[in-house]
């Protein structure tokens, strides 16, 4: 047989227990599995997850800053610019949200291969591909991975850095793997400044705490590559916040000033299929998600137990500390929850937990343990279908939330509040862009303008003000003319004030006077 193939493996080791096959080794049937999961991953968001489902809040936000549908909205402190970069190819010059989002799939899809790739050599590629499965399956991945968020992203940054940082700790002589540690911490960076730190944390400290990790290209990579894709952050922050720090404190706050606040409550009562917990006063999930969640660090302790009896500890005790290190600031030091706050450590958990996994169903040898083999088919078949009961929850009540928001968008055109347009209020932020207004705000986490700016823009365009149930109008707009919106969802009862003068009045019975 050819010495290229994969049964005359040549190794590199060092003093670390790492080593990695030769790069010979890898075969054309190895990429094609990998391949082959991240284009039924790129499938399954496409079929479950709607392309036409419209645009979430965040994404209005992150989309209105390189597309023509609607003016830029406020981009407060925490938010980084990386996806509307990655957006821009499709939204500076099309506004329909299905290309975007097929787009965004075939992107996602892209990047997980990518990332397990990084992997090539560390595991077997069973297992990567295993690992890739897991991940690809969890409903939080499937749903926001064709959406204009950061989080999945970061993940994807997260699990090619580690992989790359692995690689080039095991032959110190390559130089791809240091490239691909660089620019894996530019693009967490990019996307979200804060996580990244977080991601690269441990490694930092095994570079410069433990000696027989020291690797000066390495030293230098890490730093690089988060500064060059914190840059445009940092640079903003002296431009429009007055500093970093006092950017970093102004993003705290809007976080409901960081400290130590024990979250992991919150978390699992946002694992029913919520985007955001905040406050986080529903009920608990049901039984077999809590089981799921539970069951990821027993998981992670067998990963790490077949690690050490197998004496390859370094390549699995490394992504389980950056799993654990991005996963900190979400459960313990944050007063709110969201599910996509930890998918960079569900990216990290996924390889050693489906080495793990294997183990069991397989021997050192390649021989079928059948007890194994019974228990893990079980068990993946109830991780599936938990999945997809969850992801087929939040896909629902997401596209009933931003229909709502269409209907709200309706009878503000009836009512003459028509582009170029100025809204403000409950929810202002992504109802102005769907009516293609600027949002805007007096007070509160997004305040950027003030009473009398917006009474003078209401000379020149249609303004409006939202309101809900309990809540009046804002003291600028106590003397405009309100009218009702007749919604059969969220918005019933609710009410617009509409500057005087603008607006053409109710053309239709679904909005009446007060």
């Amino acid at each position: 047989m050819p010495k290229t193939t994969v049964h005359s493996r040549r190794t590199r080791s060092t003093s670390r227990g790492l080593s990695v096959v030769g790069r010979r080794s890898w075969s054309p049937a190895d990429t094609r599995l990998l391949a082959a999961v991240a284009v039924a991953f790129t499938l399954l968001q496409l079929v479950l997850v709607r392309p036409w489902m419209g645009l979430g809040w965040d994404e209005t936000v992150y989309v209105s800053q390189v597309g023509g549908q609607a003016p830029a909205a406020f981009f407060s402190a925490p938010r980084a610019r990386g996806v509307s970069l990655l957006v821009a190819p499709i939204a500076s010059w099309s506004s329909s949200t299905a290309l975007l989002r097929v787009f965004l799939a075939v992107l996602a899809g892209l990047g997980l291969f990518i990332a397990l790739r990084c992997w090539r050599g560390l595991f077997p590629v069973r297992v990567l591909a295993s690992g890739g499965a897991l991940f690809a399956t969890l409903w939080i991945t499937m749903f926001y991975g064709p959406q204009a968020m950061p989080n999945f992203w970061v993940a994807i940054g997260a699990l090619a850095a580690v992989g790359c940082f692995l690689r080039a700790q095991a032959d110190r002589a390559a130089r791809a793997p240091v490239w691909g540690v660089a620019g894996s911490a530019a693009l967490m960076a990019l996307m979200r400044p804060t996580d990244a730190v977080w991601v690269v944390l441990p490694l930092l400290v095994l570079l410069v705490c433990v000696p027989g990790w020291r690797h000066l290209r390495l030293l230098a990579a890490l730093p690089v590559g988060l500064l060059a894709g914190a840059a445009e952050w940092v640079v903003e922050a002296y431009v429009s916040f007055g500093g970093l720090r006092t950017r970093m404190a102004e993003a705290s706050r809007v976080q409901g000033d960081l400290g130590w606040n024990i979250a992991v409550g919150d978390q699992l009562r946002s694992l029913s299929g919520r985007t955001l917990c905040r406050p986080c006063t529903s009920a608990m999930p049901d039984v077999a998600v809590l089981v799921w969640w539970c069951a990821l660090p027993l998981l992670a302790a067998l990963a790490l137990a077949v690690a050490v009896r197998a004496r390859r500890t370094a390549r699995t005790l490394v992504p389980l500390a950056c799993a654990f290190s991005v996963a900190v600031p979400y459960l313990f030091l944050i007063g709110y929850a969201a599910p996509r706050f930890l998918l960079p450590a569900y990216a990290l958990l996924a390889v050693p937990i489906a080495d793990g996994l294997l183990r069991l169903a397989v021997t050192p040898s390649g021989r079928r343990r059948p007890v194994g083999v019974t228990l893990l088919a079980v068990a993946l078949a109830g991780h599936l279908a938990v999945q997809y009961a969850v992801l087929s929850r939040a896909v629902e009540r997401t596209t009933l939330s931003h229909a709502a928001w269409s209907r709200v968008v309706d009878q503000l055109h009836r009512l003459g509040v028509r582009p170029p347009c100025l809204l403000s209020g409950h929810e202002s932020v992504p109802i102005a862009y769907y009516a293609g207004c600027a949002s805007v705000h007096t007070h509160g986490n997004n305040a950027n303008t003030t009473a009398a700016e917006i009474g003078r823009a209401a000379q020149r365009m249609p303004v409006a003000v939202l309101t809900t149930r309990t809540s009046g109008p804002p003291p600028y707009a106590r003397t405009w003319p309100a009218y009702r919106l007749e919604d059969p969802g969220p918005y019933r009862g609710q009410y617009v004030y509409v500057a005087p003068g603008r607006g053409s009045g109710p053309s239709a019975g679904q909005v009446s006077n007060r």
